[in-house]
């Protein structure tokens, strides 16, 4: 893990661990506050009150197992092979109970997936995506925010717009970055009401919704719901907002910490940004790209909501806040990346080529994990897997590519629209060469002595121009997309 045997921090691992020693060895009212017991200065609890019960839970089982590995103060930086052993077990668990349970159910749910080994085909190269296992199980994360939104969307699928909104709520109070999900969730379900009639039905299901999320909300904040400063202190400590735009950004003349691909970060190469605007004005600026990015989902959604546009929307906005959002990180490119997933049957081709530049993107602080092997085997696994499993290069065209409306609006004006297919073939060709190069260079290779980032500011700026244009992609398709007019006319 990084970090390993490495004071002061330790890294991830050892964050993970001290939440637990926190929430088991002092009261609720002092998780979130700086005291003797609980200096915030060392991987302070900044996650939702129900990550912090699933710390407390994981710590009730390892006291049982062995006391010294969550005993207050003296367990810190503690690792050994039966406590790794442990807590690898608790991702897997988690894992087993929400995560994958929900990949499977989802995918035997799609009409498109009409028999069981093509449903088992998706489920595979769902679950074999390797952003999700290398951040989980070698960077040393918990799946469970992006499972409970899974389940959302599932719940969804189904009309159960009641479990839908309990599940969604669950993900949002275990990580606050699932915001990055929230407005599809918010448009999709307002728009259900709007065509059911905001005077009849439409009022009622809103109504319902809307006390389910205050109910949901009610429950995962009551221990800190007793004076309004435990309240503001965890918003405190889940939105850090005075850190500025990014915090010690790699490309900055501050040591190495993060290493993204979202706008801000990779303009930083060339303005320094956090040098000429204010903070605040960084907040507002960020504000205003993000806002402005995925206004154009949102209203389409809401206006014309259906279940296919609302994955595809999710997708949309956030890939929008991850590359123009406050306080990014390099793994937040998961929360666009799951519902990219759950859509590989329908776009296969772009759908794996994002899945593999957003683990490519991560690639920097992969290789500072040690992954570098555990990085190419999964990489080439679901390359290999997609391939074989969807004939990628066989749908390339625009209908494959869900651009067939925008084919027709552009046939006149653009002239190589023709030769489409051919053309992002050699796209992916390149982009995959790139990336194996790249990777290659960064693993093997010692960057010019004046260019110490070269690799990790190349592997973020390459990703980001990727990322921003599959972000117009998934924009187009969702602006030019009819079937989604057809569907609701259906529904109606």
């Amino acid at each position: 893990f990084l970090g390993a045997g490495k004071p002061p921090m330790y890294g991830d691992y050892e964050a993970q661990r001290h939440w637990q020693e926190v929430t088991y060895n002092l009261p609720i009212r002092q998780w979130y506050f700086n005291t003797s017991s609980n200096n915030l200065l060392y991987w302070g609890l900044d996650y939702p009150p129900l990550t912090a019960y699933h710390s407390f839970l994981c710590a009730y089982i390892a006291k049982l197992i062995n006391p010294d590995w969550i005993a207050l103060h003296t367990s810190r930086g503690y690792e050994s092979q039966p406590h790794k052993l442990f807590m690898r077990t608790t991702v897997f668990v988690a894992d087993l109970l929400v995560y994958i349970p929900a990949v499977i159910l989802y995918c035997f749910s799609l009409k498109e997936t009409s028999t069981k080994k093509k449903a088992s085909i998706c489920a595979l190269c769902i679950l074999l995506y390797p952003g999700l296992i290398l951040i989980d199980h070698g960077h040393f994360q918990y799946p469970l925010s992006l499972g409970f939104a899974l389940w959302a969307v599932l719940c969804l699928s189904y009309d159960w717009d009641l479990l839908g909104s309990v599940a969604f709520c669950l993900a949002l109070n275990y990580k606050q970055m699932e915001l990055y999900h929230s407005l599809p969730f918010f448009c999709y379900l307002l728009g259900k009401c709007f065509k059911k009639g905001l005077k009849g039905k439409g009022l009622v299901l809103l109504m319902k919704i809307a006390g389910t999320v205050v109910a949901s909300f009610a429950v995962c904040w009551l221990p800190f719901c007793t004076d309004m400063e435990q309240i503001m202190q965890v918003l405190r400590r889940l939105f850090p907002i005075d850190r500025g735009l990014f915090e010690a950004c790699m490309f900055s003349s501050s040591p190495p910490h993060c290493k993204f691909a979202n706008v801000w970060c990779s303009l930083s190469v060339l303005i320094k940004i956090k040098n000429i605007v204010s903070s605040q004005t960084q907040l507002k600026l960020s504000f205003a790209v993000t806002f402005l990015s995925l206004l154009p989902t949102c209203i389409k959604l809401t206006v014309q909501p259906s279940l296919r546009g609302f994955k595809f929307a999710l997708v949309s906005c956030a890939l929008s806040f991850f590359l123009f959002s406050y306080q990014v990180h390099e793994k937040s490119i998961l929360l666009a990346s799951l519902p990219v997933c759950l859509i590989i049957n329908e776009i296969p081709f772009m759908a794996t080529w994002f899945l593999l530049v957003s683990t490519f993107s991560m690639l920097p602080l992969l290789l500072k994990d040690g992954l570098l092997l555990a990085y190419t085997v999964t990489m080439l696994a679901f390359l290999s897997v997609c391939v074989a499993s969807f004939s990628i290069f066989e749908k390339t065209s625009a209908e494959d590519l869900q651009l067939k409306q925008f084919s027709l609006s552009v046939k006149g004006y653009v002239s190589w629209f023709k030769s489409f297919p051919k053309i992002v073939r050699s796209l992916f060709l390149l982009s995959v060469t790139l990336m194996g190069i790249l990777s290659l260079l960064s693993a093997v290779v010692h960057p010019p002595q004046r260019l110490p980032d070269l690799f990790p500011v190349s592997v973020s700026v390459i990703s980001c121009l990727h990322f921003l244009l599959f972000l117009v992609y998934f924009n187009v398709v969702i602006l030019w997309d009819s079937k989604n007019t057809r569907s609701q006319k259906k529904i109606s």
